[in-house]
């Protein structure tokens, strides 16, 4: 089978399909199917321009949708959503107020004068959204689309935690999570990526005593901030380790490292591999954190 001609203007024959399926509203008469594949759009902040990964996540959903679509599916509820939430939001805002930190937004502000501010800069780029998301071809209700700052959202989750804890699947637990000094909350693996900086941090070297022992295991971590929830030590199975004496103290460590770890002399007690050390207990860092 031959392939069609290219047209002669690619932007102009997008536009004219676009249109197209805008007059024979397309989406509404597949709505009307009986047959549902539900589909709940996870939604983008717009307090910022789409790029190219904001494409390429619409795009990969659009085709999904269309396959079902081609199955004979309505896909429902198939509206968009603005997600109204998050850090980035009142960042870039105190950024345009001049502000460093929550107590001079509350001296000079207000809460109310800087939600008022926050709720204004979410739809900032709101339209941009629109016709993006609608020029890539990517089949969405966005006239009826959630908003996760509105009081129906709100409450709705607040609804939904509540009759999940109802039904006792809600249990208080502990996590080690990173923590912004300066915002006051705990920060999500997606604000942190926001303001990632490659940097160099230096490691550190603790010893930790081995239960009902004098030794003790020299451990070397990259995140110290994790040792107050430590609860396990990682050896290779295959490695060689020693257990050696130095000023007083009795240490097990990697064979490789010892000499730059421990610096100057030692003495070897004994030799034994990363196995071998498995199922030995130690002492926590901190005792009195435990929950």
């Amino acid at each position: 089978m031959p392939f069609a001609p290219p047209p002669e203007d690619p932007k102009e024959e997008e536009l004219r399909i676009l249109e197209a399926w805008d007059r024979e509203d397309l989406m509404g008469r597949i709505r009307s199917r009986e047959r549902k594949y539900v589909f709940l759009e996870g939604p983008p902040s717009a307090n910022g321009p789409p790029h190219m990964g904001h494409a390429r996540t619409r795009i990969v959903k659009d085709s999904v949708l269309r396959y079902w679509i081609m199955r004979g599916y309505a896909i429902f509820p198939w509206i968009g959503g603005w997600d109204c939430h998050g850090l980035p939001i009142e960042v870039e805002v105190e950024r345009e107020l001049g502000v460093r930190n929550k107590r001079e937004v509350l001296e000079r502000f207000g809460i109310e004068e800087f939600n008022r501010r926050s709720r204004e800069a979410v739809f900032r780029y709101k339209r941009l959204w629109e016709e993006f998301t609608r020029r890539i071809g990517f089949w969405l209700d966005l006239d009826n689309a959630y908003i996760t700052m509105e009081n129906y959202y709100i409450e709705s989750v607040w609804w939904a935690l509540k009759e999940i804890w109802k039904k006792g699947l809600l249990e208080k637990h502990y996590k080690v999570v990173p923590y912004c000094p300066r915002c006051g909350t705990p920060l999500s693996s997606h604000e942190v990526a926001q303001g990632y900086e490659e940097v160099e941090d230096p490691s550190l070297v603790i010893r930790l005593r081995e239960l009902g022992s004098e030794n003790h295991f020299l451990v070397w971590t990259t995140t110290p901030w994790t040792l107050p929830s430590n609860v396990l030590l990682a050896v290779h199975p295959d490695l060689d380790y020693l257990l050696v004496e130095k000023d007083g103290f009795r240490y097990y460590i990697a064979e490789a490292r010892a000499g730059e770890v421990l610096g100057g002399e030692f003495r070897v007690l004994k030799r034994l591999k990363g196995r071998d050390l498995v199922g030995k207990k130690y002492e926590p860092p901190f005792p009195y954190l435990r929950p």
